[in-house]
């Protein structure tokens, strides 16, 4: 059930049909996974605190540096020095005490991202490394556990949806393969503010959308935005039956 207090906290969501009191009952329920506290992690963290997802998992081993401040905005300049964790833990607390935070502070092996992705519902990639994407796909898809997934360097960002759950989503590796580990970092290329806040937010609402049951989910589509001349566009993307990650899902 839903409090007064929630129902009060809630109301703007509640009034829209596709959500309701059911779908805000359903995000009360929902526990997810975020993995990565910067540019990305930054919006979809305080977006899903806001519309009261009931437990959130924040992973981030990293601390706050002076220069995450640009775009990194769950931070600001007292967390400096802080984990990231624990200054997210501070603002999300802030914003929505009616929700639960479980705090994953180390960084995550094989098996502990795997008991990460176990306890939750959904997992949103919002870190900035491929390695690191790889690893959190080949968990969601053993797992079954849908993942949002988005990017963002330079000017550019990307968006989709991964979800095992249906047979004919593509999975990370589907679409990536193995990529290159000398792919460029924020901190090599650069990257502007308002566009992981544009992306994050984006990751939220797909969230949103399938831990509420509403709306058609950005599953087997890939969004490409082009902050430089205000532009997306979506490609229709696949899932490949010899993918070595989810095409064993076949058996």
């Amino acid at each position: 059930m839903l409090s007064d207090q929630e129902l009060l906290r809630y109301s703007r969501q509640v009034l829209l049909a596709q959500i309701d009191i059911d779908g805000q009952l359903r995000l009360k329920q929902s526990k997810a996974l975020i993995v990565g506290l910067g540019g990305l992690g930054s919006p979809v963290a305080l977006y899903l605190a806001a519309a009261g997802v009931g437990e959130l998992h924040l992973a981030d081993f990293d601390t706050v540096d002076l220069t995450n401040l640009q775009r990194q905005v769950i931070h600001d300049s007292a967390s400096v020095g802080m984990s990231k964790v624990d200054s997210a833990l501070q603002r999300l607390q802030a914003i929505n005490p009616e929700i639960s935070l479980v705090a994953h502070r180390q960084a995550l092996d094989e098996d502990s991202l795997a008991a990460a992705v176990a306890a939750v519902d959904l997992v949103l990639d919002c870190s900035d490394n491929f390695s690191t994407r790889e690893a959190v796909n080949a968990a969601c898809v053993a797992a079954v556990k849908p993942l949002v997934s988005g990017a963002a360097i330079r000017l550019e960002g990307q968006l989709s949806v991964f979800d095992p759950r249906r047979d004919y989503s593509p999975c990370y590796h589907c679409l990536y393969g193995h990529g290159s580990e000398a792919e460029l970092t924020c901190s090599e290329a650069g990257v502007i503010g308002p566009l992981v806040g544009l992306v994050g937010s984006l990751q939220a609402l797909e969230a949103m959308k399938l831990l509420a049951g509403f709306g058609e989910p950005l599953v087997g589509r890939l969004l490409l935005i082009d902050a430089l001349g205000t532009r997306m566009r979506e490609l229709r993307v696949k899932r490949d039956p010899a993918c070595s990650v989810c095409g064993k899902r076949d058996g």
